[in-house]
């Protein structure tokens, strides 16, 4: 089996490495959907929403493979390490649920990089910043389609909405590990690379309390329990996700098709 590496801890490192992973993971989860999505067109657009989320993962990979001094490339970044290396915010790593699930968190967590990608449009980083140039076009249509199916699941019939309501009550307390800085945070905000992420709460409880009003579903209250996966602490359910995603290049070091 491939041994395992260890990526800088450098915060500017760490701070790419959260995004990447982010988008990573959840695309991980978007993927189980191919083959069992309710209708054709959300098996495709699903699949589709999936594939952004890879390419923005393998170019933040790649531009943080370059910040360890090229000594990793996107391959061995995004499958070569532990669970604790792993920076993604819990909330994508969660099972996938049902469609309800899945597209209340898909719109949770494209606002939230609308939000990320928006700001670092103006990131010292040039390479950072063409990133977010492009993936922010993607995620204004993630956060649309995904808002589009909120409304449509939410206001609709008893059961559809008992469905989003248990959606939200599961997702929303996994909210504030997205809202709330840190250290890498300031430090990133202060060196220009990036915002720090609580800057962004303001920004996004507007956006989400305007879907959720147009879904007529209520804003719950936040939650005490914190959640901790962007410092690599994360939920029963990652191990597992890892063994599945990783296997091919561990178990075949290098394999390429």
């Amino acid at each position: 089996m491939q041994a395992s590496i260890q990526p800088s801890r450098d915060p500017q490192v760490q701070y790419v490495l959260r995004l990447a992973d982010t988008c990573l993971i959840l695309a991980q989860r978007l993927g189980e959907w191919c083959g069992h999505a309710p209708i054709i067109e959300e098996d495709l657009a699903l699949t589709n929403v999936a594939l952004d989320l890879i390419g923005q993962a393998r170019a933040l990979l790649t531009h943080a493979g370059r910040m360890c001094g090229q000594q990793f490339d996107e391959d061995q970044l995004a499958f070569l390490r532990d669970e604790p290396d792993y920076r993604n915010v819990t909330m994508v790593e969660l099972p996938r649920g049902d469609f309800a699930f899945t597209v209340l968190r898909n719109a949770m967590v494209a606002t939230f990089l609308k939000l990320v990608w928006q700001r670092l449009l103006d990131s010292r980083d040039a390479e950072l910043a063409a990133i977010a140039a492009k993936a922010l076009k993607e995620a204004r249509y993630h956060q649309q389609h995904a808002g589009d199916w909120v409304v449509r699941l939410g206001d609709g019939t008893d059961e559809s909405r008992r469905r989003m309501l248990a959606a939200l009550q599961q997702l929303w307390r996994y909210v504030p590990e997205l809202l709330e800085g840190d250290a890498i945070d300031a430090q990133a905000a202060a060196s220009g690379l990036g915002p720090d992420w609580s800057e962004l709460r303001a920004d996004w409880m507007s956006e989400m309390r305007q879907l959720l009003d147009a879904a007529a579903l209520p804003l719950p209250a936040e939650a005490k329990f914190r959640s901790s996966g962007k410092r690599g602490v994360h939920s029963e359910h990652m191990g597992h996700l890892l063994a599945e995603m990783q296997y091919l290049q561990r178990a075949y070091p290098g394999g390429a098709w």
